[in-house]
């Protein structure tokens, strides 16, 4: 039997000495290869490493802010901002084959050719737009269906998207976006306050993909903020399809109408026809696209003439009894001798006749009262020949003759509203004021407080306030307006609302044409008025152009009037006075 020899237990893995040697070579030998390459980057070859570390790249991307909603003054939305994407692309992955896919994009996006196959190929980028604002399902289809056909390099990024719920409602006033920005109406004119500002992304990628540990730098985006009105939807669509089916009946060139709160001066409806959806305004005609209620300037005709008298009512020149006797037509001097609209030998009026049956002859001949300058002032302080700056684009400030230009016999034709012009909204005003117990009231569109494209600061909150006449003057006027609905004695008895005292005044004016530049033969039919008369809550204004059925204010644009109070009372649960209407007499 062999004898067993002991090993000792350090012999058999080797001293700690000797494995701590071996460990430092190691360490040293691993520097060495680190330090080498090192050397190689920084002073070898230090540009074509760059140039590796730019092709994988760090990408920015914008954030896009999300659009503030445009609401109606009971929070409806009238635009809003839905989901949607932005179709982009990698042009290291869509190179190759960039012709077949901007081929492919054009067909499914409609984006143009040309400048999509520059986007494909842009060297040394890694991200571009191909299209935005692209609704989530169409955009994600197309992506998917790309990758389907082999092509690479296609991704989508969130991109809120417009929507117009209301569609055409309101759609004058509202306007519309752009591609990129937006073109027309309120989004335009407060599109800084609409659109809130973009954030930004940057992140590192390698191989086509997000490095996830990379740079990776976030700023978040800022949405808008919400813009509101004073529009009630709900009332807009009405007044909308009553003017719409007034246009048609009468086969009037356009039209246009005015709801405001007389109390307030807050608009609530303003209404336009011919109109446009707001998702696709492209599909109607670019004289479509904005509000003929702002931008038209037409001469107001008859419903001049409760201005001119309430002024002289105001001065204590005249009362509703004051009697006029009305020949049968009147030479002021000018170039013709003045008629009514309906022919008369000589007629014996009241001033509230002259309101009642709308006599050119007897107005001029009341206005004849006035002294130089007084009939002007009025105008101005009624708010004629300024805009009302409401925060809508293109609003015309209408014409008002200046002094120099201010002849007896233009001032006679001013007295019964021809030889001057006027917008919608600045006429409602103006009527409103004696529905407002003689105070003017400046209009408001935006509730609270917002500020324009222009700097300027409108809304509810900036609304001024100026006595025009007096109580008693704006009273005394709407006494003699209720008796322009009387069926026994007015011209316009299909403005009466049922159960309701209205004071109104229709309006007829020739119209000038734009090749001429004189009267052509057309006209502007339109009604104004206030119910109830003795406490008015809301004033409306309707006119038309040049209607094909011959009709005048109290045939066409009375029964629209009628239409639109009515439905606007019981709306806001307004009850009837229960006084009895006033009775003036008409002749003497």
């Amino acid at each position: 039997m062999r004898p067993t020899r002991s090993t000792p237990r350090g012999s058999r893995r080797g001293s700690p000495q000797l494995r701590l040697r071996v460990g430092f070579v190691v360490i040293a030998m691993a520097l060495s290869v680190f330090g080498a390459r090192l050397v190689q980057l920084q002073g070898l070859d230090p540009n074509s490493y760059a140039e590796m570390a730019a092709a994988e790249g760090l990408v920015e991307v914008d954030l896009p802010a999300a659009r503030g909603d445009i609401l109606d003054r009971n929070g409806e939305p009238l635009a809003d901002s839905v989901a949607g994407l932005m179709v982009v692309a990698d042009p290291q992955m869509t190179a190759d084959r960039a012709p077949e896919l901007a081929k492919f994009l054009y067909k499914r996006l409609h984006v143009d050719y040309a400048s999509t196959l520059a986007k494909l190929r842009e060297q040394g980028s890694r991200f571009e737009y191909i299209a935005r604002r692209v609704p989530s399902t169409r955009a994600t289809q197309v992506v998917d269906a790309a990758a389907e056909a082999g092509f690479k390099g296609l991704d989508t990024r969130r991109d809120p998207l417009r929507d117009y719920p209301a569609g055409d409602v309101a759609a004058n006033l509202v306007g519309f976006m752009g591609t990129d920005e937006p073109l027309a109406g309120l989004e335009r004119t407060f599109d800084e306050q609409l659109a809130g500002t973009d954030g930004s992304a940057k992140y590192e990628v390698g191989g086509g993909n997000r490095i996830p540990l990379g740079d990776n730098t976030v700023t978040e985006p800022v949405d808008g903020q919400d813009l509101h009105t004073t529009i009630d939807l709900d009332l807009q669509w009405y007044t909308q399809r009553v003017l719409r089916q007034t246009v048609e009946s009468s086969r009037a060139e356009s039209g246009f109408a005015v709801v405001m709160d007389t109390r307030t001066g807050e608009l609530l409806a303003i209404a336009d026809d011919p109109t446009f959806d707001s998702n696709a305004p492209t599909e109607s005609p670019k004289a479509d696209l904005g509000s003929r209620a702002m931008q038209d300037v037409y001469e107001p005709g008859s419903v001049e003439k409760v201005l001119t008298l309430s002024s002289l009512i105001d001065l204590g020149e005249v009362t509703p009894r004051t009697r006029i006797q009305v020949p049968s037509q009147l030479d002021d001097g000018g170039t013709h001798p003045i008629h009514d609209w309906f022919s008369h030998g000589t007629i014996r009026l009241t001033l509230a006749g002259v309101i009642a049956k709308s006599s050119n002859i007897g107005t001029v001949l009341a206005s004849k009262r006035f002294e130089d300058g007084q009939l002007r002032s009025y105008l101005e302080s009624f708010g004629l020949g300024r805009r009302t700056d409401i925060g809508v684009r293109g609003e015309t400030p209408g014409i008002l003759p200046d002094d120099s230009l201010w002849t007896p016999q233009t001032q006679d034709r001013i007295a019964f509203g021809q030889s001057l012009s006027v917008n919608a909204v600045q006429m409602a005003a103006a009527v409103n004021t004696i529905a407002n117990d003689g105070v003017r009231i400046s209009p408001s569109l935006i509730e609270g407080s917002a500020t324009t494209e222009d700097g300027a600061v409108v809304g509810t909150d900036h609304a001024t306030k100026h006595r025009v006449i007096s109580i008693s003057a704006a009273r005394q006027t709407a006494h003699m307006m209720e008796r322009v609905v009387d069926p026994d004695v007015g011209v316009a008895p299909a403005a009466a609302v049922p159960g309701y005292r209205v004071a109104g005044k229709t309006g007829t004016a020739q119209r000038v044409g734009a090749e001429c530049g004189c009267y052509d033969g057309t006209f502007t039919v339109s009604f104004a008025g206030f119910a109830p008369a003795d406490d008015p809550r809301f004033t409306i204004y309707v006119v038309v152009q040049n209607p094909g059925n011959g009709g005048g204010g109290g045939s066409v644009a009375g029964p629209a009037f009628a239409k639109i109070m009515s439905y606007a009372l019981r709306r806001y649960a307004v009850p009837p006075t229960g006084t009895p209407p006033s009775r003036l007499p008409v002749e003497w």
